[in-house]
């Protein structure tokens, strides 16, 4: 593809670009490549000046660069073609769709899917070997399901959604337009719900469901469990990584984003925009506000106002945490100190 094409197709996010600057000005780009493993013929990105000595040794053919006078100078004087943006990542984003799709399966059923009669099945939609699809589900147009998948009765897949292979749907799961479920996730499993009695635990059976509305990802091996009774939510373009559990009864807001290993107890209220990094905890019924960022491994035990950023464990305010875990690193000196005073006033 040559790398004008590439230009016009990131319209309107490129702010310039040396479509004339450079001796080879239109390359053919034939490839994607992190800017630490270029070849020729490939094109990569740089997000930021710190990155710019990269350049020296870099073998792409063309770069998408920060608007930065420096970098894009560096460029041309090295022979390479390049396009400027405010959102570096963005762009080579849509490039990678340009010359990658994911793998989707052929439409038709799969000569050893079973599928129950009363199910009701949408157009051009591809169902792989091996598949059980339950009484009383609905799949719509253009679904995607992969080979070993189970779907539970009464389940309901919307239009344009992929189901990814071994991954399980339980009974009445609400699942949305747009929607990816990974390899072995599973939507709608028993909360856990058991009442202590004398002689151990009473269980409580989980009557509730799951829905999933439009645009949800759900990573790999993660679990969203179904509530005793009412729903467990998880609304439009929220993003869960792989190895994610989200307990009975949470309720999380529109474009979360929440990354490995993060887990959720049940009765959890997340807000919008939210953002989990790695193995955050969160205890029973605390709610997060919107726009709340809480950095790996804090643990949660409390409400989060709107907009805090949060760390630790306990978690705390992230400013508060930095003075924490700089005394942190003082604790031998000030023991010792604290000894020496104790001496001293004996």
């Amino acid at each position: 593809m040559k790398f004008s094409k590439i230009v016009a197709n990131l319209q309107p996010l490129v702010h310039s670009a040396s479509l004339t600057d450079v001796p080879n000005h239109d390359p053919d780009i034939t490839g994607i490549t992190a800017i630490d493993q270029t070849i020729p013929n490939s094109i990569s990105y740089i997000e930021g000046g710190k990155f710019g000595k990269m350049m020296d040794k870099t073998e792409a053919s063309a770069l998408i660069l920060p608007v930065n006078n420096i970098l894009t100078s560096k460029a041309t004087d090295l022979g390479i073609s390049w396009l400027s943006t405010e959102q570096p990542r963005l762009a080579f984003a849509h490039v990678i769709k340009l010359f990658y799709q994911p793998f989707r399966l052929s439409n038709g059923i799969h000569s050893s899917a079973v599928i129950e009669p009363s199910v009701m099945l949408g157009k051009d939609i591809a169902i792989g070997a091996n598949v059980v699809i339950q009484s009383g589900a609905k799949i719509g147009d253009n679904v995607c399901i992969h080979p070993n998948v189970v779907i539970y009765p009464d389940v309901v897949i919307g239009d344009r959604t992929t189901l990814h292979a071994n991954c399980t749907i339980h009974e009445r799961s609400q699942i949305g337009q747009d929607c990816v479920v990974h390899s072995g996730a599973v939507i709608g499993s028993e909360g856990f719900g058991f009442v202590p009695i004398p002689e151990g635990w009473f269980k409580m059976e989980q009557s509730g469901y799951v829905i999933l509305e439009d645009g949800v990802e759900i990573g790999c091996n993660s679990a969203v469990d179904r509530p005793a009774v009412g729903e467990t939510l998880i609304r439009r373009q929220t993003k869960l990584d792989n190895l994610v559990h989200i307990g009975h009864g949470c309720q999380i807001g529109e474009n979360c984003a929440l990354a490995g290993q993060v887990g959720l107890a049940g009765g959890v209220t997340v807000g919008n925009r939210v953002i989990l990094a790695g193995q955050v905890g969160i205890a029973n019924q605390a709610k997060i506000g919107d726009g709340a960022i809480a950095s790996a491994k804090a643990g949660i035990h409390n409400d989060i106002p709107a907009g805090e950023v949060v760390s630790g464990i306990p978690a705390m305010s992230h400013a508060l945490f930095l003075k924490v875990a700089a005394a942190y690193k003082r604790l031998p000196e000030i023991y010792q100190t604290v000894r020496k005073l104790a001496k001293t006033v004996q």
